[in-house]
């Protein structure tokens, strides 16, 4: 757009401020790096059919930086991209780039090498923090100052922090983070977000900036509470939750369409505005999935499909219509709907048990190294050390970070469970044991954000200490990559030695499709189609299948790769027609 395309968002005495006439923002949460590029238009352009106008996303920091000074705004990752299709759809945006997110997403969306580093203090008023915080933002900023609606581009919002109330109360770090952002450039309105309790709007306010809230129920409660702290200006739910996420070993979370829409009447009868969250979930694909600890460490399981008003395939559901028809009555609707797609393409492939590329081995340690000690990103590390003694006995740890299968000369002989709060097993005599270690999400919430993974000392057996420890790092996504593209890679037996344990097949396609990837006949692990990871399974559930991309697919040839970590009883890779996300509870 030209400068003289260019418009002004603002904030008056009661509403938002659209080229100085009254405007109330209908958005919906879709996050980019939750979503394959080929289909962001797609998904952008079904919410302005629901009758949204706006569209909000998360910048998740570790996507973007996952190695220290390594900056990539590319495919993935192209959130610049991203708005031009928000702005191409005839759409406004809002960004809210953290550095926190939560989100359910790997470690609240923080880098590892920032947890990690020694002496830094998150989320406050800390030197080292906060000069990599002002570094991210800067690099941020460069992206959406552009692109704000004052320049023709489609951004009218951005937001400081995440529900920091809930954290801490640390006014300074807001107000840097406020003081970064206008010297970036950023001209549009700032706002904050906060659970409508007292107490946490009050910690999570800053000057000058406007209040928004996050609930999902009592809405006309908890507008008041907001109207309380925000005196003026308009009331806006910034995260109506409009559904749920699912953790591994529980049920697949739903909400009534009838009551949450009912909500949202009581919402838009207030005059409020809103941002659904989620619009469309996305998946967790690769490693990517958090976790929650409050007491019980709960992995979030690779699908987000949050029960939203468009589902994890894109297709709209009840609640989609459900939301279109109360929207309808406060503003105008296309009247063009989405259609929902046919059955998927049903078919199976069988699985050729392939051989684990020999690692180079690892270094030895006097104990076992954490994964941020060995600077590695990816979810597996091979433990191995020798038996004091060649005796059996109790083998025990400080604590298992977070899932370990345990081998004795090459044996299985147990699994260690983070979860159940498991950290010891009986182990027969033997010369060398071997503890293959899965970090299987990090904690995305709270003062368990950037915890150290892997196996964490001591290490006895008996009472004894076990000492030199040899860490073999793992790479799933290069693994299976490697394996999908070697083509005459020897044979193996799947489960005749220690996992992980790797099946390999092919399929052809005619063109392009999303499919859904049957999971129920293997154990736990991850699966690739044409090198590209689609995240994590588990029998434990709810989660049965995966969500595979048309965009990840192609006509002729397809591979289909699985990492299996505990057991395979299928050697068949079936894929069906619908999703299975789990027994619902709602």
């Amino acid at each position: 757009m030209t400068a003289a395309e260019a418009r002004s968002f603002a904030i008056g005495e009661t509403d938002f401020l659209l080229d100085g006439e009254p405007f109330r923002v209908l958005a919906g949460a879709l996050h980019y790096f939750r979503v394959h590029p080929g289909q962001w238009a797609d998904r952008i352009r079904k919410a302005r059919l629901m009758g949204l106008n706006t569209i909000e996303t998360y910048v998740a920091w570790n996507a973007h930086e996952p190695v220290h000074g390594e900056w990539d705004a590319t495919g993935w990752n192209d959130l610049g991209a991203f708005l031009d299709l928000v702005a191409a759809e005839g759409m406004h945006a809002i960004v809210r780039p953290g550095p926190y997110i939560c989100a359910e997403w790997h470690n609240g969306g923080l880098p590892v090498w920032l947890t990690g580093l020694e002496g830094v203090g998150l989320r406050r008023s800390e030197p080292l923090y906060l000069a990599e915080v002002t570094a991210y933002l800067q690099r941020v900023y460069d992206i959406v100052a552009p692109r704000q609606i004052d320049r023709g581009g489609p951004v009218v919002l951005v937001q400081i922090e995440n529900e920091y109330g809930a954290y801490g109360d640390d006014t300074a770090y807001l107000e840097h983070l406020v003081r970064v952002t206008k010297d970036a450039g950023i001209t549009v309105p700032l706002t904050t977000i906060d659970q409508p309790t007292d107490q946490m709007l009050t910690d999570g306010s800053v000057a000058g900036v406007h209040l928004t809230g996050s609930f999902g129920s009592r809405a006309a409660e908890r507008l008041g509470t907001l109207r309380r702290h925000q005196p003026t200006g308009p009331l806006m739910c910034a995260e109506f939750w409009d559904g749920w996420f699912d953790w591994w070993g529980n049920a697949h979370h739903t909400t009534p369409a009838a009551a949450t829409a009912a909500e949202l009447d009581t919402l838009l009868a207030a005059g409020a505005s809103v941002n659904f969250y989620m619009f469309h979930g996305g998946t967790n694909f690769g490693l990517t999935n958090g976790a929650n600890d409050k007491g019980r460490y709960l992995p979030i399981v690779t699908s987000y499909d949050y029960d939203a008003p468009l589902d994890e395939r894109g297709d709209p559901t009840d609640k989609y219509f459900a939301f279109r028809d109360v929207i309808t009555k406060y503003a105008p609707v296309p009247d063009e709907v989405p259609t929902v797609s046919g059955a998927a393409p049903v078919f199976d492939v069988a699985l050729t048990a392939v051989a684990v590329p020999t690692a180079p081995a690892g270094q030895c340690h006097e104990t076992p190294p954490t994964f941020e000690e060995l600077r590695h990103l990816s979810a597996l590390v091979s433990y191995e050390a020798e038996l004091p003694g060649g005796h059996g006995g109790v083998l025990r740890f400080g604590e298992v970070r977070d899932h370990a299968w345990v081998s004795v000369d090459g044996v299985a002989v147990g699994t260690l469970s983070r979860t159940r709060h498991e950290d010891a097993l009986v182990v027969p005599g033997g010369h060398r044991v071997r503890v293959l270690v899965e970090e299987q999400g990090r904690v995305n919430y709270d003062a368990r954000l950037g915890e150290a993974k892997g196996l964490i000392g001591p290490v006895t057996l008996g009472g004894m200490p076990v000492a030199g420890w040899t860490a073999t790092p793992i790479d799933v996504a290069a693994l299976g990559a490697a394996v999908s593209d070697a083509a005459g890679s020897p044979e193996g037996v799947a489960g005749s030695t220690p996992a992980p344990f790797l099946l390999r097949g092919s399929f052809s396609l005619e063109s392009p499709a999303d499919l859904f990837l049957d999971t129920a006949g293997w154990g736990k692990g991850y699966a690739l189609i044409n090198g590209f990871l689609l995240g994590r399974y588990w029998s434990s559930g709810p989660q049965r299948t995966l969500y595979v991309p048309a965009a990840a697919v192609h006509a002729g040839e397809n591979s289909v790769v699985v990492i299996e970590l505990d057991r395979v009883t299928d050697a068949v890779a079936r894929f069906v027609a619908e999703p299975e996300l789990g027994p619902r509870e709602e």
